[in-house]
Parts: C-alpha cells; sequence; structure tokens
C-alpha cells in the first residue's frame, strides 16, 4: 500500500532565490544611476552658481557706457570672459516713443553681450548674457569706471 505524504515544503526554492536576486539587482542598478545623476546634476548647479555670479559682478562695475562702448577680455581662473557692446538701435514703435532713435529726449543704449567659457573636464562650457546699458558723455579728463 501506498502512503500518500502531506508533505509541506519550507522555504524558497532555487528558481525562487534566483528571481528574488535579479530584482534585487536590477533594482540597486537603477538607484545607483539615479544617485550618480543626481551628483552630477548638484556639481553642475554649483558651476551654474559661480558663473551667474561672476556675471552679475562683471556687469556691475559699470552702470553706463561711453559713445564708444565696453569691449574687456578677462579671466578669472577657470572661466574666461568677453564684454562686447554695439550699440542699441531699437525699433520704432508708436507705443513707447521714448525709446524712438529720433527722439532727441531718448537715452542713447548700448547692447551689452557677456560671454563666459571655461573647460569642465574634458567639456568646454559657454555662458553667454545680453542687456541694455545707458550711454554717457564723459566731462573733459574724466573716465567711465
Amino acid at each position: 500500500m501506498k502512503r500518500a505524504s502531506n508533505h509541506r515544503q519550507s522555504g524558497f526554492s532555487l528558481i525562487e532565490l534566483l528571481v528574488a536576486f535579479s530584482i534585487m539587482a536590477l533594482s540597486l542598478g537603477f538607484i545607483y544611476k539615479a544617485m550618480g545623476s543626481g551628483a552630477r546634476n548638484a556639481g553642475e548647479l554649483a558651476s551654474h552658481q559661480q558663473v551667474t555670479m561672476l556675471a552679475e559682478s562683471i556687469l556691475a562695475t559699470r552702470d553706463a557706457v561711453t559713445d564708444q562702448g565696453w569691449q574687456e577680455v578677462g579671466s578669472f581662473a577657470p572661466y574666461e570672459w568677453t564684454v562686447s557692446s554695439q550699440p542699441f538701435l531699437p525699433v520704432a514703435n508708436a507705443l513707447s516713443p521714448s525709446l524712438n532713435s529720433n527722439n532727441p529726449t531718448a537715452v542713447p543704449l548700448h547692447q551689452i553681450q557677456l560671454t563666459i567659457v571655461w573647460q569642465d573636464g574634458s567639456v568646454q562650457r559657454q555662458f553667454e548674457t545680453k542687456t541694455l546699458l545707458p550711454q554717457r558723455k564723459l566731462f573733459p579728463g574724466e573716465s567711465l569706471k
């Protein structure tokens, strides 16, 4: 006579363990990748913040430009910058007649372009901004700073 066995299995089978380890390995890989990109983004954010502060500092050195404009090149390791300007010629607009170039009371403006370049590892990065500054006439013997 055969005996029926009501034998219960306790523990996990080998296949169940392999599946569990595979899922865990994939999950750890995704977490590692997410943490790595987060650290990289934090480094890029700090670099962008430094460049923005440098740009603000450079632009704060002048509140106006002469009719010759503003041409300057400089560096602050590891950043190199170039400032250039040209007269700003606005489009005549009926809604803002003070910007009309034919208006004798209008203050002439210069478009300032600031470009900052730096090396980030093997990648060259660039930050560029444009703004407007008023033109100021100098008195004899005066220098604009």
